[in-house]
């Protein structure tokens, strides 16, 4: 393909949806990724089963600064959509939370209905190919790479944030963005793991395994989903899902039995049963292991018949406002998600194309929108490569 209609920099779940997208509109496409395998975040999502959308996607599980302009592409391009096309590919998926679905079996499935998809289309798809340049050509493009020269009419962004440089990340389509003019705003890792300082960390090591449903809150926001405990410190839905939020500095705030009336558990316990030990009454409700671990951090595992209204008040603030300040987060390393990126300010949300460069358009998660964990993220993928693809 020497003289491309589109050239798309990116074979991730945004690259790919634009490409096919494009082909079927009879538009002639090329993928280049720098990678030697495309999709590799598809592949290693979600266990390697890929959560590849949430079928409660609204615009309110997405951060941005400036929040509306996801609207227009995740209206017309629904979570159903995408259900229909791996439906009509035969793809098993399964509901393993409200609304999250997942590959049945294995996320290469997905990534081989993308790929066939792209192949009916007339998609090429040039792996190992390294970009130098971008510039402008008259109302196209020119690119140097590292297989020669490419002219075109548009060129598109899908090359990702800078979450698990591991895979090929990296901050290429902020340069560009940059080089043409563009703000970005500030980047940091999302839906990532927390670590701890030495005395919770100490505690987290010997927890690490033990899981549990609790509701952690930070800045005003609330989510209540699992968490686990690791050698490093706290991860989980629960935690990924507060990370988005979390700044350096701030403190966590724990409820370790959500939707109970703590307090007034503990009173009544004890009026029912005053001879049992606190710690028989935690491992009812805890796993056994963190509620032996409570009872040995305080020191105080007496009968409850010896406990006074404010001891009992102590333990109800222990259980349900546990209050941490994390050391940090696990970093770039396994963010899912990149928070921030190219300022959507001076970028169309219909066609994505940069306002005073028509020929030059951004997609996927080098935008400045980023999802909440459940699927959103990669439903952002497909709703913004569709939207591109049928106007480039």
């Amino acid at each position: 393909m020497k003289h491309p209609d589109v050239v798309i920099l990116g074979a991730g779940a945004a690259g790919l949806m634009c490409a096919l997208t494009a082909g079927y509109q009879g538009r002639r496409v090329l993928v280049l990724d720098h990678a030697n395998k495309a999709g590799k975040k598809i592949l290693m999502s979600g266990g390697g089963r890929c959560n590849f959308t949430n079928l409660a996607t609204s615009p309110a599980n997405f951060f941005s600064e400036n929040p509306r302009f996801c609207i227009s592409a995740l209206k017309r391009y629904r979570p159903e959509h995408f259900v229909e096309l791996v439906e009509r590919h035969s793809l098993e998926y399964v509901e393993k939370a409200a609304g999250q679905l997942f590959c049945a079996h294995s996320a290469k499935e997905l990534l081989r209905t993308l790929l066939t998809e792209c192949d009916w289309a007339g998609v090429e798809i040039r792996l190992k190919t390294a970009v130098e340049s971008i510039e402008p050509q008259g109302e196209g493009m020119r690119l140097q790479t590292s297989a020669g020269r490419i002219d075109t009419g548009a060129v598109v962004i899908a090359t990702g944030g800078l979450s698990i440089p591991t895979l090929g990340a990296s901050g290429f389509g902020y340069e560009i963005a940059r080089r043409f003019g563009l703000r970005v705003t500030e980047t940091r890792p999302a839906l990532v793991p927390f670590t701890l300082t030495s005395g919770w960390k100490t505690r987290a090591a010997d927890l690490a395994g033990v899981s549990c449903e609790v509701a952690v809150r930070c800045r005003g926001r609330e989510y209540r989903e699992p968490m686990l405990l690791t050698h490093r410190g706290l991860s989980g839905p629960a935690m990924l899902q507060i990370s988005s939020h979390w700044q350096p500095g701030d403190e966590i705030e724990i409820d370790l039995l959500p939707g109970f009336d703590i307090r007034g558990c503990l009173i009544e316990a004890r009026r029912a049963t005053p001879k049992r030990r606190l710690s028989t009454l935690l491992s009812e409700h805890l796993p056994k292991r963190l509620a032996q671990a409570l009872i040995e951090w305080h020191g105080d595992d007496g009968p409850l018949a010896e406990r006074s209204n404010a001891n009992l008040e102590g333990w109800a603030g222990r259980l349900g406002r546990l209050r941490i300040k994390p050391a940090g987060t696990e970093g770039w390393r396994t963010a899912e998600v990149t928070l921030g990126g190219v300022d959507t300010r001076r970028i169309s949300s219909q066609s994505f194309a940069v306002d005073n460069v028509p020929q030059l358009r951004f997609i996927g998660e080098v935008l400045d929108v980023t999802g909440e964990l459940g699927g959103y993220n990669f439903q952002w993928a497909w709703a913004s490569g569709v939207a591109c693809g049928l106007t480039v």
